[in-house]
């Protein structure tokens, strides 16, 4: 009877594990079912066009994609989960009326990596917003009534390579999210956009551009818009070329198309360089992570490191030119490889034969130059007009003692040819003086007399052969040797 005793009570002891058991297992299938306006497919739940006002409670742990579009929700809280949600990866919030997110919502969702607020009623996109997403890849805002975003809504969203804000009312161009390090897709299109930074945006790698759409914008026209997007439409750049017929601009009131602006047209560029400069050219390829190859304009490979040669390529892909040479100068192509396709670009190097002066070395060689100039100017007019004259030629003149005639000499050097006092009467027939005649005044019959003050007396011309001498004291002309007679 004691082993049945026994036998009895192992039973009871069994029995009693096992229903434990299952109480446990039923209490742990509670904790983890699907929420009645859901429906559940092993991680996924789909909360769809519930008329949700509020997201449901008690969501299971192991939730990978979340559904709740097309529903009643106006406003995200912080506590909108009660469990963290480590493995939800997307979130889709499309088609509700959202108008505020907390700034700690989406604290629970660290590893979200797809979010959709589409078709919302959000106005403003307020500071480090969406800092707690780390990981988040894309994003989407398109059709809400956003107006601004704040410089750091996405502050540390590194991981960002699609954002899509068009169909807003967006007035500023966030130049700091075409700085994120992925964003390989910006969509502003449809917003109130009317101008552009537009010396940043030419500076963007190709990737970058190649996915920044600006259409349907009331920009101001200018040919600074018209050059940016030929730019693009030479590079075929899917902004222009896909919505080419909807980049519009704003002028008088009225819209003109970008490409229909009377501006020159546009000209691609050689890269310039001077006799011993250092230079990196990048091969400016549509898509990120493409293998890329040089060949230089002789048609020989461009290698990493190449013996003697003052051009390699980096490990970006960058064609690099250490103390550039005249025979540098050419054609560049690069061959680039991807997994979506492959591109070929080519450059131009011009290369001038001269090396290029500093900035200072410049504005000091034409300052000097400046200043010889005016000098040598100056110094041409002391010559002209302050040249000093030798004692002798500042006596005091003499009155005429004639009422004749008189004779005015021209002063071109201060130095006599010769002396007219030291012999006699000159019959070689030249006298090495210039001098000027007045005409005679009323009354006089007579050749007028040579000016006073110092003067040899003149004898009154008897005959055509008969020259009159000069005044010892009036100046010679550099023209000496030609005679001039009285």
């Amino acid at each position: 009877m004691q082993p049945q005793r026994d036998l009895r009570g192992l039973g009871l002891l069994l029995l009693s594990w096992f229903l434990l058991l299952v109480e446990v297992a039923r209490a742990g299938r509670l904790v983890v079912s699907c929420p009645a306006a859901c429906l559940c497919a092993s991680n996924i739940l789909s909360c769809s066009k519930q008329q949700l006002p509020s997201v449901p409670h008690a969501l299971p742990s192991y939730t990978a994609q979340l559904d709740l579009s097309h529903n009643n929700l106006s406003r995200l809280r912080a506590e909108w989960t009660p469990t963290r949600l480590l493995h939800l990866h997307s979130l889709l919030l499309s088609h509700n009326q959202l108008n505020f997110i907390s700034s700690e919502a989406f604290s629970p969702v660290p590893n979200l990596r797809y979010l959709d607020l589409s078709s919302n009623q959000l106005r403003t996109l307020d500071e480090s917003l969406f800092s707690e997403l780390r990981v988040l890849e894309v994003l989407l805002l398109y059709n809400n009534h956003i107006m601004a975003v704040d410089r750091s809504a996405f502050e540390d969203v590194a991981q960002l390579q699609k954002l899509y804000l068009s169909q807003n009312q967006i007035s500023r161009f966030p130049l700091e999210l075409v700085r994120l390090p992925k964003l390989a897709l910006l969509d502003l299109s449809s917003n109130k956009l009317k101008t552009l930074p537009l010396s940043d945006l030419q500076k963007l790698p190709a990737w970058v551009k190649n996915g920044l759409y600006l259409h349907n914008n009331p920009l101001f026209c200018n040919c600074e818009l018209y050059q940016l997007f030929a730019h693009w439409q030479y590079r075929q750049l899917s902004p222009v070329v896909d919505f080419q017929e909807d980049l519009h601009c704003m002028s008088s009131k009225k819209l003109h198309s970008v490409f229909n602006l009377n501006c020159s047209e546009y000209k691609e560029h050689a890269w310039v360089a001077h006799l011993g400069d250092t230079l990196t050219i990048h091969c400016d390829t549509k898509q990120q992570g493409m293998t890329k190859m040089w060949v230089t304009p002789s048609n020989e490979r461009v290698l990493d490191a190449m013996a003697n040669s003052t051009v390699r390529v980096l490990e970006n892909g960058s064609l690099h030119f250490q103390r550039v040479q005249v025979e540098d100068g050419g054609v560049y192509t690069c061959y680039a490889v991807g997994e979506a396709f492959n591109e070929t670009l080519s450059v131009e190097l011009k290369v001038y034969n001269f090396t290029l002066h500093g900035h200072h070395d410049t504005l000091n060689t034409a300052y000097t130059t400046l200043v010889g100039c005016i000098l040598s100017v100056v110094l041409v007019l002391i010559y002209l007009y302050l040249t000093p004259c030798r004692c002798w030629c500042r006596g005091v003149e003499k009155p005429s003692s004639h009422q004749g005639d008189s004779l005015s000499s021209s002063m071109l050097s201060t130095t006599p040819n010769h002396d007219p006092m030291a012999g006699g009467d000159k019959d070689d027939g030249f006298d090495r003086r210039v001098a000027f005649l007045e005409p005679a005044g009323p009354g006089q019959g007579q050749n007028g007399k040579l000016k006073p003050g110092n003067t040899l007396p003149v004898p009154e011309a008897t005959g055509k052969g008969q020259r009159r001498m000069s005044d010892p004291e009036s100046v010679s002309s550099v023209f000496s040797d030609t005679p001039i007679v009285v």
